[in-house]
């Protein structure tokens, strides 16, 4: 079958006609890896420049009333990934990604007019409703059209797009907020990905439900336990407590995002302090996912040859190594080569974490576990603002990113305890 008939519902009889692969359903993969890359652009719009408002424009002299923004973006962010796969499942992914788009619209005006920080927070609240429908569905589609050969390439393309979009954002606001000021010229740049990314979502982005539909017809489950039928709190307590690889990556999803929490929230602020201009700060926020994003092209597919555990492993590793060079340097030169590090362990664990859960989870129940990883891995950014902002106060930055660079080895240290290596083959 030719990959542009695909995008069509199978009538009754025809599933085993749906053809599963990259090179297959080439075009609308790509197309969602562009829509991904507008996903991110949204979120990046806030990288650099809110941190700074918090400080310059607002006057919050303690970090934990100024990370609520990160706060209240994790927790409706993670909530949200919750609800987007049994939404999908339900509804199929195209009206749920749709319904994501038109959410952010209000974003970019409630940042621009803001007068006071609780208005903010109440932006990140939308924004990160948005977010867990339109990134956790462009996931879901690429698994779905993809199938389980090439699952950790799809990841790395995917992630890839949507961090290299924060990268070049994070970049293209410090250099516009450095030239035309802290508003509105930063938030600008998000509306136009909002509205492009709604527009393309809506006129040319195909549902791919019946993909993950005709994959379950002939799937075999990786191990006991893993078969289809599971109810809601059946998928909930196995991805999260019961099955040791399942289990093991979705709390390494957490502590990732807890430093990305972390990172996101007091790195520019550090950076500030130490003297360093807005244009800078926007460099050292834009390189950490630019390697992250990029890395993700060659981690990605690399899982799929080596097994996802080793990478996982390393990459938490890393990224302990590299917070602890952040909390020890106090120069650019220093915080550039922490920030490439920290990248590139991000980069070996997060398509990776998604393709275990691809690999692990029944086609029939993908969907809702994702979502369930990712209700965790986005609750690390509330569990990392509050945990970091309370040290903060209480013994500076510097002891914060310390305390984080321990949990993520210890995150490392649990999955190489704990999770299978040979998953990703028995779905290959």
């Amino acid at each position: 079958m030719r990959s542009g008939s695909t995008s069509s519902p199978p009538r009754p009889g025809q599933r085993d006609a749906i053809t599963l692969g990259l090179r297959q359903n080439l075009a609308q993969f790509m197309l969602l890896v562009a829509v991904n890359a507008l996903v991110g652009g949204t979120l990046g719009q806030e990288r650099t420049v809110l941190p700074l408002l918090a400080e310059k424009v607002f006057h919050l002299d303690q970090y934990t009333s100024s990370l609520t923004y990160i706060l209240a973006f994790g927790v409706a962010k993670a909530a949200t990934n919750y609800f987007a796969g049994t939404l999908s499942d339900r509804h199929g992914r195209k009206p749920v990604l749709v319904a994501g788009w038109l959410i952010a619209l209000p974003v970019p005006l409630l940042l621009i007019f803001a007068d006071s920080w609780g208005w903010i927070v109440a932006a990140n609240v939308v924004l990160g409703i948005s977010q867990g429908l339109t990134w956790s569905t462009t996931v879901m589609m690429k698994m779905d059209l993809v199938g389980p050969g090439r699952r950790g390439l799809a990841m790395g393309l995917n992630e890839a797009a949507g961090y290299l979009g924060v990268a070049g954002t994070a970049l293209a606001t410090g250099y516009i907020a450095s030239t035309y000021g802290l508003r509105p010229g930063p938030f600008l740049l998000g509306a136009a990905f909002i509205a492009v990314g709604l527009g393309l979502s809506v006129l040319t982005v195909r549902e791919t439900h019946h993909h993950a539909k005709a994959e379950a017809a002939r799937h075999v489950p990786a191990h006991a336990g893993t078969q289809a039928g599971l109810s809601n709190r059946e998928v909930f307590t196995l991805t999260s407590f019961r099955d040791k690889s399942l289990s093991s990556v979705s709390q390494a999803g957490m502590v990732n995002n807890l430093n990305d929490g972390l990172a996101w929230g007091l790195f520019p602020v550090l950076f500030a302090a130490a003297g360093l201009g807005i244009e800078r700060i926007g460099v050292l926020a834009a390189v950490y996912p630019a390697v992250w994003g990029a890395g993700q092209l060659i981690t990605g597919p690399l899982s799929d040859r080596i097994g996802r555990k080793p990478l996982i492993i390393g990459g938490m590793l890393v990224q302990a190594l590299a917070l602890g060079m952040v909390a020890l340097g106090n120069d650019f030169g220093t915080w550039l080569a922490a920030v490439v590090l920290l990248g590139t362990g991000t980069a070996m664990v997060y398509p990776t974490l998604l393709a275990a859960i691809g690999d692990v989870a029944h086609p029939e129940w993908r969907a809702r576990s994702v979502g369930i990883y990712r209700l965790w891995r986005d609750g690390g950014f509330a569990v990392g603002a509050l945990l970091s902002g309370l040290i903060a106060d209480a013994y500076g930055i510097a002891a914060a990113v310390a305390v984080v660079a321990g949990l993520t080895a210890l995150s490392g240290l649990i999955v190489a305890a704990r999770m299978r290596n040979s998953d990703h083959r028995a779905q290959g």
